[in-house]
């Protein structure tokens, strides 16, 4: 009989507390903190363990030297930086900033156990969210640009932001979510390396407007367990309208860097209880007179990632910052506008969209009816 992840699961439940699961993993992973690989054994062989297990975040089983080469790369970028699409190419490493307006040092607006995430990263014990501040598109119409636009928040170092994810690991989160992590990528990798070695062992989400480099997500491959973007725009006339950086490629660079992400993590994949373990997750937020290209969206998912994709298609849409100043995103969505994107959803293929998008969606439809 194939021995799939329920029947796994279902046994090591009835073995009891320490059950198969500890015996299997104990002696390998339970030593230390720092999941050391045995001698005689490959980090290939190691890693498809840790994957069968679906219990364990990837960084777990990277190997120590591993992780430190991804830190090292990661923080020589700095010198001539080029994280994100807007290419600034300053040094970070002597106290210079372009866009991001971030040097060396993150800056952190705040931390906590989260609940307005998606059901499966909230669970019942919230995610672990880490606001970093600043942001390298900054849409006019952004719900939280204290954060992102005006910076708000201290500096932090690394070790700070390692003792941030204990905390929240702590508390009894399921998974540290990283919101805004682009231009912090060293200085996630650091804390990584660094809270690794305190015990951290939850999966780590890359929370992200989708504005990305491909290179810079290849550092966090084996890394980071789940991808959380968001596609907001399919065409760059309007994403350059709407967005401070300008970003007429932002349609371009989303798409490679969610590409990348599902090569990385693949569908996403939750536990019994419907915790995300691992996977991909895509955001979408229709905005009014269909600016976003919704249609567009949901056809691309389809054909380019899988029709299995956690889609999360979104209707809280408010009219916030400068959006005031566009006479066509300055109203709320229609129900009729939010209503036509799942519809299109659905024609496309889409089978796996977030329950709140149903739910919306019947809600919306009887007020169109």
């Amino acid at each position: 009989m194939k021995i799939n992840r329920r029947r796994f699961l279902k046994g090591a439940s009835f073995l009891g507390g320490a059950g198969l699961l500890g015996l299997l993993t104990g002696s390998l992973f339970m030593n230390q903190c720092t999941y050391p690989l045995l001698e005689k054994e490959t980090e290939k062989e190691t890693r498809q363990k840790v994957k069968s297990l679906e219990d364990f975040p990837g960084y777990a089983a990277m190997a120590e030297h591993r992780l430190d080469e991804r830190v090292e790369q990661a923080y020589s970028r700095l010198a001539n930086c080029k994280f994100c699409p807007r290419h600034c190419g300053v040094n970070r490493l002597a106290g210079e900033t372009g866009f991001c307006r971030t040097a060396d040092k993150a800056v952190v607006f705040s931390y906590q156990a989260h609940y307005g995430e998606e059901r499966p990263l909230v669970g019942n014990r919230g995610s672990g969210t880490i606001f970093f501040s600043n942001c390298n598109l900054r849409c006019v119409f952004c719900q939280n640009y204290p954060i992102a636009h005006k910076g708000r928040g201290p500096k932090v170092t690394d070790e700070q932001i390692a003792e941030m994810m204990i905390d929240l690991q702590r508390r009894g989160c399921h998974n540290i979510n990283l919101v805004t992590p682009t231009h912090n990528i060293p200085q996630i990798l650091k804390a990584v390396q660094i809270a690794r070695k305190d015990g951290l062992k939850i999966p780590l989400c890359y929370n992200t407007s989708g504005y990305e480099e491909r290179s810079s997500i290849e550092l966090l491959d084996g890394i980071v367990d789940i991808y959380l973007p968001d596609m907001k725009f399919m065409d760059g006339k309007q994403s350059k309208r709407f967005s401070d950086a300008r970003a007429d490629d932002y349609p371009q660079k989303a798409q490679k860097a969610l590409k990348e992400m599902h090569n990385q993590v693949g569908d996403l994949v939750t536990d019994q209880d419907g915790i995300a373990k691992r996977g991909l997750m895509v955001r979408h937020l229709v905005m009014p007179n269909r600016l976003a290209g919704t249609e567009e969206f949901v056809e691309w998912v389809a054909k380019n990632l899988d029709t299995d994709t956690y889609v999360n298609i979104m209707s809280q849409y408010r009219v916030e910052h400068k959006a005031f100043e566009y006479d066509d995103i300055n109203r709320a969505i229609k129900p009729e506008e939010f209503v036509e994107a799942i519809d299109w959803a659905k024609e496309a293929g889409l089978t796996n969209l977030d329950d709140r998008s149903i739910e919306d969606y019947e809600r919306l439809s009887r007020r169109v009816d």
